[in-house]
């Protein structure tokens, strides 16, 4: 028999009509399986009706903490259901394919303090950003965490149309969004439990607060509907979040385990998970969504945020105003033999005007007291700023036995340079140490004298702002910068302004003192960062940004004296130009940062060097990020597509070693007269970080150490609770060459642990001749993350530092 013969000839001619058959039986089998694959996993979906999950008490007695901290967040659900007939499914939504039903998508963001959504909605990272990206089989969770918020989405599929109830039960707050449609921007609250953040339900109570019940929805079979749940955890109570509804749906949700952490375009972004919203959609009766305006008068525009906008005068027009002077300060402690981690001793803070708010002033609600009792001499508190308080607590005694209407000055400008590095006196027997924050015993006799009022208020008024100094400022977590007295700054600029304009023929008439800063020497002179906003010829409006020196020079030749700066001794001060003490404007910045499986932090740092770029134009700055084998994200691929002006992406094995990370970022940097800027991950960047580095780094006299505000957990740069890192050294600006110059990173000392190394860098960098600035910035953020966690998350193991 001949064989059998396949048909090609007649499939090529009849090609195209194969193809629409193909293409056709695929549509029909993918129809048939999105209206019957609902009908294939079914879930229970009636938390806590019909008496199935009986409540366990509602008393108050009950909120205390119960739950264990070893609690898995990949634990999908913490009870048993049961599928029947009268069930619910539950399914996802691939971005490009098609449904699955089944399950709904849970994102977990951890380590986040407070008990409202809307705290939740502070989070930086919310809701693009989770900790853990999972799914559950039904709408009731209950992990037994702390400190946590839950975000579950998906879609609902209602099996008939109908009329439906929808009940939300938790513990803390929680919100259920249901849109009317499938899209995700329509969704409106529908129920919740929290107006204030402190309510809570016990599991499956659905009848506390009337805000828990909806009225009827009617829904239609053939129609999905996205729909949301948030929830919010503190670390009290037994947490938990169900919803229940009268008629059992199936939901939908989007595919998520083959996504890399950075990869968010599927994720949704609606009315509910966002903190600022129009006000005709605010939910009624909730701050969720309204911008919370902070009380800080930190946050308060400044002139100084955006200075740098403002065009930069000619530098012609700034050649030989004043005359060249040496410029050597003497607190500078080249060659002196500094001890491990003793050169805290010799960093020291300037003086500024305006002021510019960094005075945590919002957190001194809880401390009020302590600052009355403070002034009065009764604790030793530094934290509250008098700088001598021996001094002043003498002069407080004395005025109430016999008031002195001329009180005596107290030298607010004591010289500084002393290298003993330990100048605070040891406390006597009794007495307490200026460090403490204790409470003291109520000196003998205080409490039986008897106050005489006009006798107390009848010293003439002082400013006590103006006796802090720096010796116990850098000890104070929640002061501001030092304040320069307004009638100095007056002075000094009259004298500059006066030759500014004899040497241009007077075509500028200075509009605003936008910000100056003063390095304090009592035996040389001062130094001045003079920052100007001018009017030239009437018409234009530019920027000066200058160092200014004004030196104090001895009236006899070799003379050794131990006068104050305005004694015999001294003859006028010289306003001069200090040599080889000015910044360069356009210097290239290099961020240097070492990473590892820290994708939500990476993604955000990126985000904001981009945002840094489009808001300030400036090009001249670039990224090195030194990745230790990151696998929660392609970090390259990520700094491909961003829009920086210029990255560089470097990849290292092994654990990870923070210093060994920042060397090898330096060492790629050809440019010996550019900027690096050692730094970290979680920081929140104010829009003038690169002219405040610049500014603050000169070659071969200046480094910059500025002081980030470490915000507490829960807080955000909108509300910035927290504290500033007085001792923190880990962001550190330096030129290529001094950072050469004293050696780098100690990659050997500190290879597998955190702590000290930035420290022991401050060592060197002192005992090289440089100074290092220290200042508070406005709006220099570092957001709370748990150390503990970013550790095992980086090396599976605990640090030793």
């Amino acid at each position: 028999t001949p064989m059998l013969r396949f048909p090609v000839k007649k499939i090529r001619k009849q090609f195209k009509l194969l193809l629409l058959l193909v293409l056709l039986t695929s549509a029909v089998w993918f129809t048939y399986l999105h209206i019957n694959q609902g009908k294939t996993i079914k879930l229970h979906f009636n938390y806590g009706k019909d008496g199935e999950r009986q409540t366990e008490g509602t008393d108050a007695s009950r909120k205390r903490d119960t739950r264990s901290s070893a609690g898995h967040h990949k634990s999908e659900d913490t009870s048993d259901s049961r599928e029947d007939d009268a069930g619910v499914s539950v399914s996802f939504l691939m971005p490009f394919l098609f449904s699955y039903k089944g399950q709904a998508n849970l994102h977990v963001f951890e380590d986040w303090c407070g008990s409202s959504v809307a705290q939740l909605r502070k989070n930086l990272h919310f809701p693009l950003y989770p900790h853990a990206r999972t799914t559950v089989k039904k709408l009731a969770v209950a992990p037994k965490w702390k400190n946590y918020g839950l975000r579950i989405f998906g879609y609902l599929h209602p099996y008939r149309d109908g009329d439906f109830q929808f009940s939300v039960s938790s513990d803390d707050n929680s919100e259920f969004w249901l849109s009317p449609d499938e899209t995700p921007l329509n969704a409106r609250l529908l129920v919740y439990v929290g107006q204030l953040g402190t309510e809570w339900t016990a599991p499956g109570e659905f009848n506390k607060f009337r805000s828990q019940s909806s009225k009827s929805v009617h829904l239609i079979s053939s129609r999905r509907y996205y729909f949301e749940i948030l929830h919010k955890q503190d670390d009290k109570g037994s947490d938990h979040v169900e919803v229940g509804v009268s008629v059992p749906t199936p939901l939908l949700w989007f595919y998520e385990s083959n996504l890399k952490m950075n990869s968010v375009d599927h994720i949704p972004q609606t009315l509910a998970s966002h903190i600022r919203l129009p006000e005709e959609t605010q939910p009624q009766g909730l701050e969720g969504g309204r911008t919370i305006l902070h009380g800080a008068d930190m946050l308060k525009p400044d002139p100084r945020d955006t200075f740098y906008s403002t065009p930069m005068i000619d530098p012609s027009r700034l050649e030989n105003v004043l005359p060249a002077c040496l410029y050597s300060p003497t607190y500078v402690v080249k060659d002196f033999p500094i001890a491990r981690y003793q050169g805290l001793q010799f960093v020291y803070l300037s003086f500024v005007y305006p002021n510019d708010f960094t005075r945590l002033t919002h957190m001194e609600r809880e401390n009020k007291w302590h600052y009355y009792f403070y002034l009065l001499g009764r604790y030793g508190n530094i934290c509250l700023c008098l700088v001598y308080m021996s001094a002043y607590t003498d002069y407080i005694t004395e005025s109430q036995q016999q008031p002195d209407p001329n009180p005596p000055d107290i030298d607010q400008e004591t010289n500084h340079s002393n290298p003993d590095p330990d100048p605070e006196p040891e406390p006597e027997e009794g007495e307490m140490s200026d460090y403490s924050y204790e409470e003291v015993e109520a000196r003998p006799g205080w409490a039986e004298e008897s106050i005489n009022w006009q006798r107390t208020f009848s010293v003439n008024p002082m400013d006590f702002e103006l006796l802090r100094s720096d010796w116990n400022d850098l000890r104070c977590n929640v002061s501001g910068n030092l304040q320069l007295a307004e009638s100095e700054v007056v002075d000094v600029l009259a004298q500059y302004m006066e030759k500014l304009n004899e040497h241009n023929g007077g075509i500028y008439t200075l509009l605003r003192i936008i910000n100056v800063e003063k390095r304090r020497d009592s035996a040389r002179g001062n130094r001045y960062l003079v920052e100007l906003e001018l009017m030239e010829r009437g018409r234009s409006v530019v920027r000066l940004s200058e160092y200014i020196y004004l030196l104090l020079h001895r009236s006899k030749q070799g003379e050794e004296t131990a006068a104050t700066p305005w004694s015999t001794a001294y003859a006028k001060p010289l306003l001069c130009q200090p040599v080889m003490l000015q910044w360069r404007k356009d210097v290239m910045v290099h961020f240097v940062v070492p990473v590892k499986n820290q994708a939500r932090w990476v993604q955000q740092f990126i985000s904001d060097m981009e945002n840094l770029h489009r808001q300030t134009k400036d090009d001249n700055f670039s990224i090195i990020i030194v990745d230790f084998e990151s696998e929660d994200m392609d970090v390259e691929q990520a700094l491909r597509e961003s829009s920086v002006p210029r990255y560089e992406y470097l990849r290292r094995e092994g654990n990870f070693e923070r210093s060994a990370g920042l060397q090898m970022g330096v060492d790629t940097i050809e440019d010996s007269h550019s900027i690096v800027f050692l730094c970290d991950l979680h920081i929140h960047f104010p829009l003038n970080i690169l002219e405040s580095i610049r500014k603050h780094c000169v070659e071969g006299r200046l480094a910059f150490a500025p002081i980030v505000m470490r915000l507490s957990c829960g807080s955000s740069p909108q509300e910035p609770d927290g504290y500033w890192e007085v001792n923190g050294f880990g962001l550190f600006g330096i030129y290529k060459s001094d950072f050469d110059k004293i050696g780098g990173m100690n990659t050997e000392e500190f290879k597998d642990r955190w702590g000290g190394e930035d420290w022991e860098l401050l060592d060197r960098v002192l005992q090289n001749g440089l100074e290092v600035e220290r200042l508070r910035l406005r709006n220099f953020f570092h957001y709370y993350h748990s150390k503990r966690g970013m550790w095992n998350a980086q090396n599976k193991k605990t640090p030793k530092g």
